[in-house]
Order: structure tokens, then sequence, then C-alpha cells
């Protein structure tokens, strides 16, 4: 992330995605990695859950639902596609968004012309110098 963050590459946290790490972190009272987690709004964009963004994730589940590729089972709430969405609303049709996930064949389903789901591993390093 450093080295993307110096590169000028911008990192935007999906509300969702906080809530689901951010849920652990409080049950398992981490509160050294939840600072941590607050930093991350210092150099990202904290994207907040909208009414837009959820009603396309609404679309999108049901788009891979009626085609038989859920991404989750049908009661839950399905953090996938509202990562998804957030991301699609976001880019607004024109900016690149890129989704680091390790979950790519589920959040691959929503790819778009300006939204891509990636492997961490393809766009992060896994040893970075300190800086």
């Amino acid at each position: 992330m450093r080295s993307h963050l110096l590169d000028g590459v911008g990192f935007l946290l999906p509300e969702i995605a906080d809530y689901e790490i951010r849920r652990n972190l409080i049950l398992e009272n981490l509160t050294t990695a939840i600072g941590i987690l607050d930093g991350f709004k210092h150099r990202m964009v904290y994207l907040p859950l909208t009414t837009e963004a959820m009603q396309k994730a609404a679309e999108l589940w049901a788009d891979v639902r009626s085609k038989g590729l859920p991404t989750a089972p049908e009661e839950a709430l399905d953090g996938d596609v509202i990562v998804a969405a957030q991301a699609i609303v976001a880019s607004a049709g024109t900016e690149e968004i890129v989704i680091a996930t390790i979950n790519v064949g589920h959040l691959a389903r929503f790819n778009t012309t300006t939204v891509t789901a990636r492997e961490w591993s393809d766009i992060i390093p896994t040893s970075l110098p300190n800086p």
C-alpha cells in the first residue's frame, strides 16, 4: 500500500469492509488492531454506505441470484455485493477502481468497464521496503 500511495494511487475503504473487519476486532478486544484500522481512514477515502449504493447492491444481488450465481447464502446480507455496488457507484462509470480481494471468484461477477476485482497478491507486493 505504501508504494502505491507514493505512486499517487488512491485507496477507498468501503464502510461495509470496515464493519466486517471491525466487528471481529471488537469481539476479540484487539484494541491495537482497531487503532490501525482507524488509521486507515487518514490514508484512504472512507466510502460510506449510501442509498444509491444499497439500491445498486440490491440490483446486483438479484441479477446474480437470477443467474444461479449467488455470492452468499440467501439469508446473508452479502458484503461482497455491497462492496461491488459501492465501487460501481464510486466509479460513476468513469474512474477506474480495482477491488483488492482474496475472493476474486465472487467479486469478479460484478466487473464493469471501470471496476475490476483482482487478487491482493497481484496488486500489493508481499514485502515492502520501510519508508
